[in-house]
């Protein structure tokens, strides 16, 4: 699975994607940041919860494809990582 808790990032993962259809409350991050592993990247609201995106492992954001109130669908990209050198 390429998702940890509510949802989230694993090893080699480029993208993160939403794990079921909802509303983005708040997007976290920024293109170019450094997250370390279980930093909250995007929170997503989805039957009534709120679920908190984690990253699994360290990894720098390329872009992020969402916005707050943003609706998305499930397997929709949220945010992209830089590739690993």
């Amino acid at each position: 699975r390429s998702l940890t808790g509510a949802g989230g990032v694993q090893g080699g993962a480029t993208r993160l994607v939403a794990p079921m259809p909802g509303l983005v409350l708040r997007v976290e991050v920024e293109p170019g940041q450094r997250v370390e592993g279980g930093t909250g990247l995007i929170v997503l609201e989805a039957m009534k919860m709120e679920n908190e995106l984690r990253a699994a492992v360290t990894v720098v954001v390329k872009s992020v494809a969402v916005a707050p109130g943003q609706a998305v669908e499930k397997g929709q990209v949220l945010v992209e990582f830089e590739d690993e050198a």
